[in-house]
């Protein structure tokens, strides 16, 4: 199946105006291009302060980029006018990390807000909120106040209300960051539904690479205002070729604090990969002596993947029979600096 581009961003950059010196400037993104194509669950990660949120926002044109273009649908935003803007917006729509609920406004009327924003008929709006709160299991919640929700639940309610306008785009700002574990799991698997059930490109904005991990297909990086890094989820997580991606590639969630040596390596294991026990393997046959500092399995594009971070002798022949058996047996083998988990 050919792939239709639905976003296009073309050397975008957007610079602002110092808060603290009207003299000064800060550039928060610079020559940006990247494209989005249909039915895709994209994802675009950094850390704290890299630009995502203020791509996202140019995106949709709540914030006009300084330079550059933004084409939605082979439309150029920066030549349509207000009300054409609004009409884009509408097909658009957006969820944020706080949810940004109607709290005077039970579930069914945040939902149906749209719906009498775009003037939709009574009967109509009716029947489309509960088809969507149904989609998103919260027939039972109707009546319902944001203030009686979880924070799950509410963000259930804020998909059904970015639904109501029938978009074929439906961004994500940092959508799951408020969340638990557990909750942000059933929220990435409603979106993969809504996703493969209606075909909505979906552009999931995160700093957590386990988001990306588990449901996008492909991936931007952004660091320091600049688009590092694109490909395939899968080809960024076994080869990041960035020392913005290798950090967000090797977030672990736990720290080492001391090793008694800085040689480290990691070992990507895929779903080709020999399910022999290929470490114990290694020790036994090469006589060479490691420490596991991390390990863990993951499902990236429907794929089964794993990763070992293993501690080397100092010795450099020693390190250099293992890197050396490890690579025989197809296995991708990447050594780490200053690896602090």
């Amino acid at each position: 199946m050919s792939e239709k581009p639905v976003i296009e961003i073309r050397n975008l950059s957007k610079t602002f105006v110092s808060r603290t010196s009207k003299d000064k400037t800060v550039e928060a993104l610079e020559d940006i291009s990247l494209t989005i194509n249909e039915g895709e669950i994209y994802g675009i990660i950094g850390m704290s302060g890299a630009g995502k949120s203020t791509l996202v926002r140019c995106i949709n044109y709540l914030e006009k980029p300084s330079s550059g273009k933004v084409i939605i649908n082979g439309q150029d935003l920066s030549t349509l006018s207000d009300k054409e803007l609004r009409e884009v917006r509408h097909k658009v729509s957006m969820i944020f990390q706080h949810f940004n609920l109607l709290m005077q406004r039970n579930v069914w009327d945040n939902v149906k807000f749209p719906l009498e924003i775009l003037g939709v008929g009574k009967e109509e709006a009716d029947r489309k909120v509960a088809e969507l709160l149904d989609l998103v299991g919260l027939s039972d919640k109707a009546k319902s106040y944001p203030v009686q929700l979880s924070g799950g639940q509410k963000q259930r309610v804020a998909i059904a209300r970015a639904l109501a306008s029938d978009p074929g785009i439906l961004l994500c700002d940092e959508g799951t960051s408020a969340l638990d574990p557990s909750t942000t799991d059933s929220i990435l698997k409603l979106l993969k539904e809504i996703n493969e059930k209606m075909h909505i490109t979906i552009v999931m904005i995160t700093h957590q690479m386990s988001v990306v991990e588990d449901i996008c297909q492909k991936v931007a990086i952004i660091d320091k205002g600049h688009l590092v890094e694109t490909g395939r989820v899968s080809d960024v997580f076994t080869r990041p070729s960035t020392e913005a991606a290798r950090r967000l590639v090797y977030q672990t969630g736990e720290e080492v604090t001391e090793l008694n040596t800085d040689r480290c390596i990691r070992i990507v294991f895929d779903g080709g990969s020999s399910y022999e026990p290929v470490i114990a393997n290694m020790v036994l046959e090469c006589r060479v002596p490691v420490n596991i500092i991390f390990a863990n399995t993951k499902d990236i594009e429907g794929k089964a993947f794993g990763q070992i971070v293993l501690q080397l002798p100092d010795d450099e022949n020693q390190a250099q029979k293992a890197i050396h058996y490890l690579r025989s047996r197809n296995l991708t083998v990447e050594e780490l600096e200053n690896f602090n988990g």
